[in-house]
């Protein structure tokens, strides 16, 4: 099943990773593996900044009220 998936991908992904790797002078296989390791990497990297991008949000919205009128003092 996991090869079927895989050589779909090959057939289909119009060999960009091949492309790259004979530029290059590397294995295609390494240069999936480069970009599998990327996107792990990245989102790994991304939800600690939303994290604590949310976490000073919610400080800021318990700080900062919005007031409807002079008379909520």
């Amino acid at each position: 099943m996991i090869n079927n998936i895989r050589y779909f991908f090959e057939k289909h992904g119009f060999k960009v990773s091949s492309r790259i790797g004979d530029r290059l002078g590397i294995k295609a296989t390494r240069i999936r593996l480069f970009f599998i390791y990327l996107s792990f990497f990245t989102l790994g990297l991304a939800f600690p900044l939303y994290l604590t991008i949310a976490f000073f949000a919610r400080i800021k919205d318990l700080i900062y009220t919005k007031r409807s009128s002079v008379f909520d003092l």
